[in-house]
């Protein structure tokens, strides 16, 4: 029996092999794939590899190669329509069953893919000629122009209608063809017109890299500004992303600069400024919000895509969107993350005004999936009353419930418990795991000592005010927020120098990152051992003197008190010393998580008895 290949081809995009074969095989991700000991022989050391992204399993031991359906027959003893009514099950699919139509529709589609090259060839040809002179100027002014139109196989097609269709009828492409293709459209009196009409084309391939659609941008004055193929037979704009291919290769080759990071953009123009400037693995969707069939798209070009969206409100919505979408389909080590732009700018104005490096910042600055529910569940809500409180929990179990698979499920529970501990309940101990972006520590951010038993039941209110005030702290990047943590640490003996001496040494080893406050940290034990029992303002004065009056502004400052307001000079000395005591386990914490990612991360990519060695000493550094 044969089977549709648009069928068996959604098939395979819908169980990634690694988790196909990851029930019988213990597989070790290794790059882009994974890596165990071959089912089909008996072997000591793993020669047995699965990619995701080129669809298949090899074993250099005893050569056994095959795709998910492959696995499943040699695997279970399976027949070739067995292994596809199983999978299918799994992946709730409908089995179509061949019929007369079936064929005459594959055999159609065949046909299609010839009609769409023929009309790309020909909008190419259009772009070069005299009728294109209005849209190679509107290129030329966004930057396109020879490699990159030849590459993308940008065209034009002309503002003369009936044009298109009188030139492939000559070549011997019908009017059912032409209309089956999406090239023509009939009118409501009956007649055919050209679908595109005076507008920039951009050709959409499938995976494999064939032409099945064309989005048109318009050079007049048409109320849409953007025009995609209609869907049909070759077509589904909810399953296609725009340089779907490009970015498969760019990816599979580890070309350019980014090209390890697969990065969602919301437009055609957008990605391919974005290919040009060193961001090769750039993808779109065809003028929706991210569908679940784009998310499982991109899920099998890498684990963890980024999406990178307009800084305003239209671009938070189409991140709540998409995270809406995503949370049904999670899976163990799959997820996506969020980068916004500046207002107003999108990716093609600002690698063209700001260059590559100031588009890599802001995805370097990319917040996770977990982040940004959190702080949308946040954002504008009011905290000050128990019912309240218990509505952002309800909220926030809504979410977690609505995963499917068991583990992620409870991973994200717990994660949103942990948060809302640290949220209502700061003075709870914490670990540096619990302290990720937007959490919060004991007495970290609300000026409470632990001995400050009357002002417990008040501290989220205190502290907080509201739920938007807590987003927009939670809003600040990772790195801004570790810094913050060190101006506290040194806000707090400035003002309270009577502290110094008994946590001088602590002081001392404390993991500073910022080059400004290491120099001014020295100032101060420098102060401290030359000039011990200054006051406040005699300690401020010494340190103005010897240049850091600047530093100290900032210091000293609102920005940094509202994280911690034992800082504040006004705050009594046991609570600025308790206060100080759980920002310095907070940043020591910290410094210990990020060198066991990173002894996790080496282990990974080079499983050596020495990168061993250190996993385990950095896992041992504070009793994992």
């Amino acid at each position: 029996m044969a089977f549709p290949v648009a069928f068996l081809d959604e098939l395979r995009q819908r169980l990634p092999l690694s988790d196909v074969v990851g029930r019988r095989v213990r597989l070790v991700k290794r790059g882009r794939e994974h890596s165990g000991l071959c089912p089909f022989h008996n072997e000591k050391s793993p020669s047995f590899t699965v990619s995701d992204d080129k669809g298949f399993y090899h074993c250099f031991g005893c050569g056994a190669h095959g795709d998910v359906i492959k696995f499943a027959q040699d695997t279970e003893g399976l027949s070739f329509p067995e292994a596809i009514e199983r999978l299918a099950a799994e992946a709730g699919l409908e089995v179509p069953r061949e019929s007369p139509e079936e064929r005459q529709r594959a055999e159609r589609v065949a046909s299609l893919h010839d009609v769409v090259e023929t009309a790309c060839l020909w909008f190419e040809e259009q772009l070069g000629g005299a009728a294109g002179k209005s849209a190679r100027d509107y290129l030329d002014g966004r930057g396109l122009v020879g490699p990159v139109l030849r590459r993308f196989r940008i065209g034009y097609a002309p503002n003369q209608r009936g044009s298109l269709r009188k030139a492939l009828n000559a070549k011997g492409i019908h009017d059912d063809k032409l209309v089956a293709a999406g090239l023509l459209k009939r009118a409501d009196d009956g007649s055919l017109r050209d679908y595109f009409f005076d507008r920039v084309m951009i050709p959409i391939t499938d995976r494999r890299g064939r032409i099945i659609a064309f989005g048109g941008r318009a050079l007049g004055d048409s109320p849409a500004k953007y025009l995609n193929s209609p869907d049909g037979d070759l077509f589904h704009k909810g399953r296609i992303l725009y340089n779907l291919a490009g970015a498969r290769q760019a990816l599979s080759a580890r070309s350019g600069v980014e090209a390890a990071r697969l990065v969602v953009v919301e437009g055609y123009m957008d990605v391919i400024a974005l290919a040009e400037n060193g961001f090769p693995a750039a993808v779109a969707p065809l003028g929706t919000a991210v569908t679940e069939d784009q998310i499982r798209e991109l899920w099998r070009l890498a684990d963890t895509p980024l999406l990178c969206l307009d800084g305003d409100a239209a671009g938070l919505r189409a991140a709540s969107r998409a995270a809406e979408r995503a949370l049904p389909l999670l899976r163990p080590g799959r997820s996506l993350r969020f980068a916004f732009l500046p207002s107003g700018e999108d990716p093609d104005s600002l690698v063209r005004t700001q260059g590559p490096a100031a588009l890599a910042s802001i995805l370097d600055k990319a917040i996770p999936l977990d982040e940004l529910l959190w702080r949308q569940a946040l954002d504008g809500r009011a905290l000050t009353t128990p019912e309240e409180r218990a509505a952002l929990r309800e909220a926030l179990r809504h979410l977690s419930s609505s995963i499917s698979d068991n583990d992620v499920r409870e991973a994200y529970a717990q994660e949103f418990r942990k948060r809302l501990e640290h949220l209502f309940n700061p003075q709870t101990q914490s670990t540096a795991r619990d302290r990720r972006q937007g959490g919060f520590g004991r007495s970290y951010g609300h000026g409470l000592g632990p001995g400050d038993k009357r002002r417990r039941g008040r501290h989220a209110a205190s502290m907080l005010g509201s739920g938007a005030q807590a987003a927009t702290l939670l809003r600040q990047p990772p790195e801004l927020l570790r810094r913050r943590s060190e101006e506290l640490l040194l806000a707090t003996l400035i003002n309270h120098p009577a502290l110094i001496e008994d946590r001088a040494e602590q002081l001392a080893e404390a993991p500073l990152g910022s080059p400004d406050l290491i120099r001014l940290r020295a100032a101060l034990l420098d102060s401290q051992a030359s000039h011990p029992g200054l006051d406040r303002e005699a300690l401020q004065c010494h340190l103005c003197e010897a240049g850091y009056s600047g530093l100290l502004e900032r210091l000293l400052s609102r920005d940094v008190y509202v994280h911690g307001s034992f800082a504040r000079p006004e705050a009594a000395l046991d609570q600025a010393g308790s206060g100080w005591q759980d920002v310095f386990a907070h940043v020591q914490s910290e410094r210990l998580q990020r060198e066991r990612d990173e002894a996790e991360r080496r282990w990974a990519e080079e499983p050596t008895e020495e990168n061993l060695a250190q996993l385990s000493a950095s896992r041992s550094g504070d009793g994992v």
